[in-house]
């Protein structure tokens, strides 16, 4: 029978078919479109007429992976750690609930969506490393703007003290409705933030993929990642200790709280100000970089193009595509039109979406949900997140540059890994603790009062605010909203740990007998939780983490491989940001589940104080599934075996009709 056709390289089996290979004509190099040779492009590091024989030591990839690797550190360090550990600080300070702080944190999402596809089609033919310079400005501009706030927001006023009533207390609305104004900056911050990002993870690892050899590039493209994930690990160590520090240092650093006190609020602001100067130094060696790498037009040469070859690129170069922006819808239509590419770019996209609410609330959680102060969990988020999703990029690295993967074999790698990953999340569902006692909010006073209402007859005349947070743990293992809510007259100091007396809505303890005396009726604080799920959490979720990222290297390196043009590279890379709606729909879920909301003088509502943690934790999982299912509209029918899959298996099942399409057509006696 008479063959005839386009094959697809891609889809070649891992040993070689001599009489299937004498048919596929080979896709040829060729120089990127619209521009001359690399060759053209390449020459020494420096500045002009100014090129250092010293800088010529940094002028190969090698050099340019160690710019870009501490650019992307300090990017995450911003975006990804410090951000992520201040949320809940922020809240309180600010006022603001999840939701707010989720449009915060999806801004920068925004940004880079809307600048990423313009920026790779321009960028392209531009200059990249000095690309990368104008990253560098942005970031540390953008990271600048994210602490003003701070500095015009004023002194913290965290309350006085609750020993009495409240009765006196008035409302100033100039000045506790200005608060949640700063919104607004937050935003810009993050938009700046995202116009320094975009370059860095479309142009920036284009150009490392541009300058080294096939089999190496998913091995450097690895450790930058990887390297970009140190910075969040940095960010989040660094940002929990800082938060020990009290918000207004240096200038009130004593206080009547301490860092267990739900009203302390730590100096969230003071490592992205040092953030912003480190980035900032970072243009310098940027700048000096050629347009191209010595070697580059080598590398391009030795390199044969193993897209999905649907006659685009001959179509592409009949009509002299990639010139000039007109060329921009022509060249995003033959993209939508690519269907493995398309699915990739689904099953990337909705992965990071949840990962990125993940991320962005993990500290969050953490807190709230096994009682651990802001930092301490900020800490232990840290731990947990960014060495897994490090150590999951260099392993599936290594393995895709070790036995050299094609596009099969990279979706098959995907699926099992995502498999685990998905089977591992249900960590959520049983490691989730159960609500702690809490006076008027989900136990009563007693046996007198009702639920959702701090006030009881047992605290009636004593005209208590609730705009003012000081929460006790009382001897019957209930927490109060503060010492007046518990009815409570009188207090002592032991080394400076508040203990208090004669309090009216406190019963006997139920473990004690009623004999036996206990010296006090409550503690400052809240009470100790009970629940020891804490380190199952962690240890499961970290290899969660671990088998989610370890898709991450492989579907950029698929696309990378695969693609016709290079600008399309940049466009996929951007769609993996592409996580708009992740932390605002966790944001919602996360506020959905709360049971006392902060609420002033001025009956504003800012930040919640109690959650509902079985409600939210089946809300993160809930959402996470719903993304699952939305990615899986796959119910195929394969050999009269109906499957119906997860977005991973999904993915693999368009791959297989996508392929059994191309070889029936063209190769009737080739059974895949």
């Amino acid at each position: 029978m008479k063959q005839q056709g386009i094959a697809n390289l891609a889809f070649e089996p891992s040993s070689p078919d001599l009489r299937l290979q004498s048919r596929v004509s080979v896709s040829r190099p060729r120089p990127a479109l619209g521009r001359p040779p690399p060759e053209c492009d390449e020459g020494p590091c420096g500045w002009g007429s100014f090129t250092p024989r010293a800088l010529q030591l940094c002028n190969n990839p090698e050099g340019y992976l160690s710019a870009y690797s501490l650019l992307a550190v300090f990017q995450g360090i911003v975006v990804n750690g410090l951000i992520n550990v201040s949320i809940s600080t922020i809240e309180k300070r600010f006022e603001l609930n999840s939701s707010l702080t989720g449009v915060i944190s999806a801004s920068y999402d925004i940004a880079f969506c809307v600048l990423s596809l313009f920026v790779s089609f321009f960028g392209e033919r531009g200059h990249k490393p000095r690309w990368l310079a104008f990253s560098s400005f942005m970031i540390g501009l953008g990271s600048l703007v994210f602490a003003l706030p701070h500095f015009a927001g004023g002194i913290y006023q965290f309350g006085s003290k609750l020993e009495g009533n409240s009765a006196n207390f008035t409302c100033n609305t100039s000045k506790e409705s200005s608060l949640s104004n700063y919104l607004y900056v937050f935003i810009l911050a993050q938009l700046l933030l995202g116009v320094g990002g975009t370059p860095l993870y479309t142009l920036g690892t284009a150009f490392i993929d541009d300058s080294v050899p096939k089999h190496k590039s998913s091995l450097y493209i690895g450790i930058g990642y990887a390297m970009s994930l140190l910075g969040p690990a940095l960010g989040y160590v660094l940002g929990g200790q800082l938060l020990n520090i009290y918000i207004d240092a240096p200038l009130q650093t004593s206080t009547e709280i301490d860092p267990d006190d739900p009203r302390w609020l730590g100096a969230w602001w003071i490592a992205f100000l040092l953030c912003c100067f480190g980035t900032w130094l970072l243009i310098v060696p940027f700048s000096c970089f050629p347009k191209h790498l010595p070697g580059t037009a080598k590398v391009q040469s030795e390199k044969i193009s193993e897209t999905h070859d649907d006659g685009s690129e001959a179509f592409v170069e009949d009509r002299n595509i990639g010139k000039n922006f007109k060329d921009f819808p022509v060249a995003l239509l033959i993209l939508l039109k690519n269907p493995v590419l398309m699915c990739l770019i689904i099953a990337a996209s909705t992965e990071a979406l949840v990962a990125t609410g993940f991320a962005t609330f993990l500290p969050k959680f953490i807190e709230n949900q096994f009682g651990q102060s802001s930092s301490y969990s900020a800490t232990l988020g840290g731990i947990v997140l960014i060495p897994g999703a490090a150590l999951g990029q260099i392993i599936s690295g290594i393995l895709v540059s070790k036995y050299k993967l094609d596009c099969k074999n990279i979706i098959k790698f995907m699926l099992g890994t995502c498999s685990v990953a998905l089977l591992l999340n249900t960590v959520f569902m049983f490691s989730k603790c159960g609500n702690e006692p809490f006076a008027g909010v989900s136990e009563t006073y007693n046996g007198t009062g009702k639920l959702q209402n701090l006030t009881a007859p047992c605290n009636a005349n004593c005209n208590c605010l609730r705009s003012f947070y000081y929460p006790v743990c009382g001897r019957d293992e209930v927490q109060y909203f503060s010492p007046c809510f518990a009815g409570c007259t009188s207090f002592t100091v032991q080394k400076r740990k508040k203990t208090y007396q004669n309090c009216s809505c406190i019963g006997l303890p139920e473990r004690l007998p009623d004999t036996e005396k206990v010296p006090f009726e409550a503690l400052a604080g809240k009470c100790r939780t009970q629940c020891t799920f804490l380190p199952l959490f962690l240890g499961f979720f970290f290899f969660a983490v671990v088998f989610t990222f370890m898709a991450v290297t492989p579907t950029t390196v698929a696309i990378l491989r695969y693609l016709v043009f290079i600008l399309f590279n940049n466009i996929f890379l951007a769609s993996q940001q592409s996580t708009i709606p992740g932390p605002i729909l966790f944001g919602v879920a996360i506020d959905s589940s709360c049971t006392l909301w902060d609420i002033n003088k001025c009956d504003i509502k800012g930040a919640c104080w109690v959650y509902d943690n079985s409600k939210m934790a089946y809300m993160l999982i809930g959402i996470s599934k719903k993304f699952i299912k939305f990615t899986n509209p796959c119910h195929i029918n394969n050999r009269n075996k109906t499957i119906i899959t997860t977005a991973s298996s999904c993915l693999y099942n368009v791959y297989l009709n996508i392929r059994s399409f191309y070889l029936t057509r063209y190769y009737h006696h080739y059974d895949i």
